[in-house]
């Protein structure tokens, strides 16, 4: 490593404003993109997309799309799959380059622009351009999972070992902030568009294309305050194909088994927190008959309790150690379901509060993942590092949703398919208490913490 990026690496030791004003920037990244998850993948677009691909659906409800036909209800879910595997094939270049060139940055702004753009551009999604609609889906999901990838990479760099996890909860809380500011406004827009002339169409689309602007507006923040670092001389090259960098990046986190150790855990108990939140909406409409708002305001409550949680679950960790609190976290994740299983229909009061305990657990044990991670990481890899993590986030959140689709075709219960979770969290409790983390940090080259 150079002097100057070992100096760049001490440099918020050296420069607490500095290090601070970095840090307030990056939350913010967390605040401008956050909506998109909230309004429009959670919210929105899924049952709109959904509706325009209906109206273009022939009698027997398939579109064909270069001649292929399709249930017109199948198209959001294969819109999302395929954003998925575009996310995976770029973001290991990204990260790649990212980390070969220090220009994180730059890599950011484009990533974010491109999906807030497409989001924006979700305004002219209307009749039957299910093609259009599905498209610009592709565009935006795939690049918030990059751009998110590039962001969680500044985390070991704007933050010491001993404050990460505080810092990585504080940049959960901004997001759920921002989430669930936007969700009220759309809630007072969607209920009430026909006092301001507006038809349920518009509405839905006003609500889409203004998250756009709001991601676009508020990255404005993180790459003002932001600063790329400079690399160790002879470490720039040119980028290899998408699929070399990929192997290349895979046989450099072998020599790091217990970083893998770490990201196999994380990847199974997230894919059930993240299965959990998806299918949270069908199992509240079809299996306990709630409406529509019912459903719309306990996303909100999960928004707002997602603040205090990421941020009470932050101070656990600096008493007890992020992994403990990861693990007491998981544990609570298996009661939800349990409580879940045995929910009374049409009872919206209980829904609420399987909502809240949700929202208490789910922005603590993500924002402690990320930090716990950003420990595990070899100097000089974050980003392409980030780019596996975020690939464990988001790219291969697939088996649960599986796995609840064929619990249920077996059962005909979504009873049975929500209870049918709990084995992701009960094996990513054994897998990540099997993880020596202290000496996981020690491996990757990294200063051990007090308490991990």
């Amino acid at each position: 490593m150079s002097d100057a990026d070992t100096a760049d690496r001490t440099a918020g030791a050296a420069e607490p404003p500095d290090r601070r004003r970095e840090q307030h920037g990056w939350y913010f990244y967390d605040f401008a993109c956050s909506v998109y998850s909230t309004s429009v993948l959670t919210v929105f677009v899924g049952p709109y997309l959904t509706s325009v691909a209906k109206a273009a659906a022939d009698a027997d409800g398939f579109v064909h799309p270069l001649g292929v036909p399709l249930r017109a209800g199948s198209v959001f879910a294969y819109a999302v799959s395929a954003s998925v595997v575009l996310a995976v094939l770029v973001m290991p270049l990204a990260g790649a380059a990212a980390d070969r060139t220090g220009r994180k940055k730059p890599l950011l702004a484009v990533a974010a622009y491109l999906g807030a753009s497409a989001t924006a551009g979700m305004f002219f999604l209307d009749g039957d351009r299910y093609l259009l609609g599905a498209f610009l889906l592709i565009v935006a999901n795939a690049s918030l999972t990059v751009s998110m990838a590039l962001y969680n990479a500044y985390l070991p760099q704007i933050a010491g070992p001993e404050e990460r996890d505080a810092v990585s909860s504080r940049g959960w809380a901004f997001g759920y902030t921002s989430g669930a500011l936007v969700l009220v406004l759309d809630l007072v827009l969607y209920t009430g568009h026909e006092s301001f002339g507006l038809s349920e169409s518009e509405a839905v689309r006003i609500c889409l294309a203004s998250a756009g602007l709001w991601w676009g507006a508020f990255t404005l923040v993180p790459l003002r305050r932001l600063r790329d670092r400079r690399v160790a001389p002879g470490s720039e090259g040119v980028l290899g194909s998408g699929w070399r960098q990929l192997l290349a990046t895979l046989r450099d986190m072998r020599r790091h088994p217990l970083t893998l150790s770490f990201l196999l855990a994380y990847l199974v108990y997230n894919d059930g927190v993240q299965t959990v939140i998806s299918q949270a909406s069908v199992y509240g409409s079809e299996e306990l008959g709630l409406d529509q708002t019912t459903l719309i305001t306990a996303v909100l409550l999960v928004q707002v309790l997602a603040i205090a949680g990421a941020l009470g679950m932050g101070r656990l960790a600096r008493s007890y150690g992020a992994k403990r609190t990861i693990l007491g976290s998981l544990a609570v994740w298996t009661v939800i379901l349990a409580a879940g299983y045995f929910l009374p229909a049409g009872a919206p009061v209980w829904f609420y509060a399987l909502a809240a305990a949700i929202g208490l657990v789910l922005g603590g044990s993500q924002a402690l993942s990320r930090s716990l991670f950003s420990h595990l990481v070899p100097r000089g890899k974050e980003a392409e590092y980030f780019s596996a993590y975020e690939m464990s986030d988001r790219g291969l959140s697939w088996l649960g949703p599986l796995v609840f689709g064929l619990a249920y075709q077996l059962t005909g219960s979504y009873r049975d398919a929500i209870i049918s979770l709990v084995v992701f969290f009960a094996l990513g409790f054994v897998l990540l208490a099997r993880v020596p983390v202290r000496e996981a940090v020690a491996a990757a080259g990294n200063p051990v913490p007090d308490r991990i």
